[in-house]
């Protein structure tokens, strides 16, 4: 029976249950407040595997001092409803001592894919992804898991984290979901006011005008991303970074491309107002129609 769960003991009832009876699980984890894209993660899990488990838990370790760990939206009951809605068979309010128990002195820290891009501007960001997705991983066991590509970053750091401690989970990428006016769907949304919205916008434009630019023949890495850059600081919204690498290991880009370049995304992230959003899109593939 799908339902949710508090206790790491019930999560671990249930989970060895599963497994004696052969069944695969599928993970998806998540901060909770859950949108149309989440909702996406757990279609994916469902396609592949008997049972799927959601985790909620808002992961300290993710947070520096001063940012935004306390404003973080939660809305526990309807996340709950949502992800048994869309299939789900189990969700997992994680209490944090069942994440991280009163002696834990373990961190993962990722280099490799984990360098670079967020971790120039949040160092600390990808070891508390590491570090809580070892933990769940080793919790659940799970045969499947399941991240958005909104994070592109973040999935190919948990590619890295899977391969490099031969965790054996099948990583599945889901596409990046938007809002009908382009917005990448992001649980901080909820945080910008109507006006901000507005401005928010300009950060699919910004890839928008990059890749429309790229498809008209422009061939240097570092024209394509000042117009990027461009578009947000006319908007008034400070860029954090703007760049194009490539896709499989992030690597910069070369400074000029060849013109049949397959391996290439373009990446931002920008604050709107306090609201930090990030973005990507291949750079032959345009976010918006």
């Amino acid at each position: 029976m799908a339902s949710s769960v508090y206790e790491l003991e019930n999560l671990l009832e249930r989970r060895a249950a599963w497994s004696r009876l052969g069944l695969t699980v599928g993970l998806v984890p998540t901060m909770g407040a859950l949108h149309a894209g989440h909702l996406s993660l757990i279609g994916k899990a469902k396609a592949v595997a008997d049972r799927v488990v959601v985790s909620i838990y808002i992961n300290p370790k993710q947070f520096a001092p001063g940012e935004d760990q306390e404003s973080y939206p939660r809305d526990a009951e309807n996340d709950c409803a949502q992800a048994l809605a869309a299939g789900a068979d189990l969700v997992w309010l994680c209490p944090p001592d069942s994440i991280y128990p009163k002696d834990w002195a373990t961190s993962v820290i990722p280099s490799g894919v984990g360098l670079g891009l967020e971790s120039n501007h949040r160092p600390h960001f990808f070891t508390g992804v590491a570090t809580v997705v070892a933990r769940l991983f080793a919790l659940l066991k799970p045969q499947f898991a399941v991240f958005g590509e909104k994070d592109f970053q973040q999935l190919k750091v948990v590619e890295q984290l899977n391969r490099d401690l031969c965790f054996g989970v099948t990583i599945i990428a889901a596409p990046l979901v938007r809002g009908v006016d382009c917005l990448a769907l992001s649980s901080r949304n909820r945080n910008l006011s109507s006006e901000q919205r507005e401005r928010a916008l300009a950060v699919p434009r910004s890839l928008q005008v990059a890749c429309s630019a790229y498809a008209e023949g422009e061939r240097s890495t570092q024209v394509l991303c000042q117009l990027g850059r461009s578009v947000l600081s006319d908007s008034g919204i400070a860029v954090d970074y703007f760049e194009l690498v490539k896709s499989s290991d992030l690597q910069p880009a070369p400074r000029e491309l060849s013109g049949d370049d397959t391996d290439l995304r373009l990446m931002v992230a920008a604050l709107c107002g306090t609201v930090r959003l990030i973005d990507n899109c291949a750079l032959d593939t345009p976010p918006c129609p």
